[in-house]
This record gives C-alpha cells, structure tokens and sequence, in this order.
C-alpha cells in the first residue's frame, strides 16, 4: 500500500513593521521593553512637555507628586530613542544626607553599595519602568550611572539625561557646579521638595530664582492637589500647611 506523503511548504514569514513615530515625542511613543506611562493630571502633563522642550527642567513641589517617577520616564525614552535623541547615558544623582539627622553611619562596599539607601527611591522607578533585569543590566554596561553630586565635579557630560533628585538637599554651589557640567546634546532634570529640606538653607529655591528668566530652561511647580499617592498624604501635607503657618 503506497503512502502519500503531503509535502509541506515552507511559508515566509511576514515581518511587520514598527510603525514610524519619529513625530511623536519620546514620551509619548510606544515601546516594547518599557512600561507606557501616562501623565495623572495638567501639572504631570506639563512637566513631561517642559523635559521635552528645554534643556534644563526644575519641578519643586510636595513628595508623592510624581517628579522622580517620570523624570526616571523621560530620561528612558530618551534613551530607548537614541538613534534620535543621541542619549547615550543616564546620569542619576543627588546629596548623601541623610533624613532628618539621623546618621547612618559608615556602609561597606563599593560606590555603588554606599549609594544605595540614599537611590533606593530612583531604584524603585527604574525596576518598575524598565524591569530589573534591565536595569542591572544597563548600570553594569554603564549606560546608566549612579553617584553622588560631590562626584560630578570636573566633569563634562555629552548626548546624556541627568537626573538630580532630592535638589532641596543640595547647597547652592552643589547645584551650580550640577548646572555647569552641561555639555553637547544633554537633557537635566533637578527635581526637590523644598519644605522636606535637611540643610538649613536650601540651594533649590535660589536656583529656580535665579534662573527663572532663563531661556531653555523651565521651572514646574506642583502643588499638594497634584499628588498622585494615598489621599492621606495630600491630609498629612495639608495638616502641615496649616500648622506651619500658624506658628510662622
């Protein structure tokens, strides 16, 4: 008995191709290996339009309003655009004080050991935006770098996004010295909450008043409706409000 055999052909495989989106801002683009995120309210929606048309962008305003978190946003769509942006590198960083006086005391291990209570906010947004494995990945390659403002002194940065969080913490010199490393092709967000200061005189509202008539460089600043945590911390700043003005 014969047995026929069905030859099967071989189908080429289509690829589809990735839709352009050279047009559309890089916040706004979709990507495969980040997590889509959207602005929460007007405030949000504006700070991402300031990142994305200046050069320097200055958020102050109370903790759950979303200043890290998207800022850590931007600076990875910047970077997942490169071909277009021409940001190689993220550059993360900010004071080590620690909260409120409390000392920590001496920590073990390398730079990036030390670091790590101090970044643990900035950790949480990269894992959650870009996923773990990623990030680790981007910061043993460099592409991502971690470190203390005293370390950006001396030097130049060209075609990165940095980051400086918790500016309120930082004197002024420190953010004027942040202000003249910029180089060629170079994105920079200082994010601060100046009543959360740990220094008695905080260099962040000096800088934004310094520099508010500066062209290309943008000044955001959110209010306590803008925060986007439980709305008990929109209670706890508010309740503060009221108890500092009445003792002022």
């Amino acid at each position: 008995m014969t047995r026929r055999v069905k030859t099967l052909m071989s189908k080429k495989h289509k690829t589809t191709q990735r839709p352009d989106q050279s047009d559309k801002p890089v916040g706004k683009r979709k990507y495969n290996s980040l997590k889509q995120v959207t602005p929460r309210n007007s405030h949000q929606e504006d700070y991402l339009n300031a990142i994305e048309n200046n050069v320097v962008t200055i958020s102050c305003g109370p903790a759950g309003s979303g200043k890290t978190y998207l800022a850590v946003y931007e600076a990875a769509c910047h970077h997942w655009s490169k071909k277009d942006t021409g940001v190689e590198r993220i550059i993360i960083t900010r004071p080590a004080i620690e909260a409120g006086g409390e000392k920590l005391g001496f920590l073990p291990g390398q730079l990036e050991d030390k670091m790590d209570p101090y970044m643990r906010p900035i950790y949480d947004s990269l894992y959650d935006i870009i996923g773990i494995d990623e990030t680790k990945m981007k910061l043993e390659r460099g592409y991502i770098e971690i470190a203390p403002i005293a370390f950006m002194r001396g030097r130049t940065f060209n075609n990165a996004f940095i980051i400086v969080d918790e500016a309120q913490n930082a004197t002024v010199d420190q953010l004027k010295m942040v202000m003249t490393r910029i180089g060629e092709n170079c994105k920079v967000v200082l994010n601060g909450d100046a009543s959360q200061s740990d220094l008695h005189n905080s260099g962040l509202p000096i800088l934004m008043e310094v520099l508010k008539d500066v062209d290309d460089i943008a000044l955001i600043s959110f209010g306590k409706e803008d925060i986007v945590r439980s709305r008990v911390v929109v209670s706890v700043v508010d309740a503060f409000e009221r108890y500092e003005n009445g003792n002022s």
